[in-house]
């Protein structure tokens, strides 16, 4: 089930507020609360983040944040996992990563939680996949399944167990089955 916050702001009001447990999102002049992450969503994003960074961070290729605000395009959400390229990884005066991340990821990953709306997390994939991220994942843990979406390419949906999952260009490296991806639901 979202939560919706009552009273409507701006998107600079917005920002101005302290952040929440779980996050809240700014949708089309919305405030929603995401719902708290459960068992298996909190299993998958805790492996992924690691499996992820393992392959592309140690050549500064890219690097996965669990939870991490992205605000562009008059929206203000919250992935469970973005990942962004190097050279695309805000940066403060002093070269530290940036506290905030005004760009779209590179790759977005939502893990659908029971009382989450499916719908509202493709929108948030498609609005990604408009201000330039070159793939986003959409995990059902229930069903076993993961939906791809791509630019202006018909969305994709794996759920065989052996198939290789796509992986956008520059995680190339990273090998993962829809075997894989679930096991860690298992450990």
């Amino acid at each position: 089930m979202v939560k919706l916050l009552s009273k409507t702001l701006t998107l600079a009001e917005f920002l101005e507020l302290p952040e929440t447990k779980p996050a809240t999102e700014y949708i089309d002049g919305q405030t929603i609360q995401k719902p708290m992450p459960q068992g298996k969503h909190s299993a998958i994003q805790g492996e992924f983040v690691p499996a992820i960074n393992l392959v592309v961070k140690p050549k500064r290729i890219a690097r996965a944040f669990p939870e991490l605000r992205c605000t562009f395009g008059d929206r203000s959400t919250v992935p469970d996992i973005a990942v962004f390229t190097w050279n695309r990884i805000p940066r403060d005066e002093n070269g530290e990563i940036a506290n905030i991340f005004p760009v779209a990821p590179d790759w977005t990953i939502e893990i659908l939680s029971p009382d989450q709306s499916q719908t509202k997390v493709t929108k948030n994939i498609l609005h990604c996949l408009k201000y330039g991220t070159q793939m986003g994942w959409l995990i059902d843990p229930d069903e076993q399944t993961v939906f791809v979406y791509r630019s202006k390419q018909e969305t994709e949906v794996f759920d065989d167990v052996d198939g290789l999952l796509p992986m956008p260009s520059f995680a190339s490296e990273l090998q993962l089955t829809i075997k894989d991806l679930f096991a860690w639901l298992l450990e």
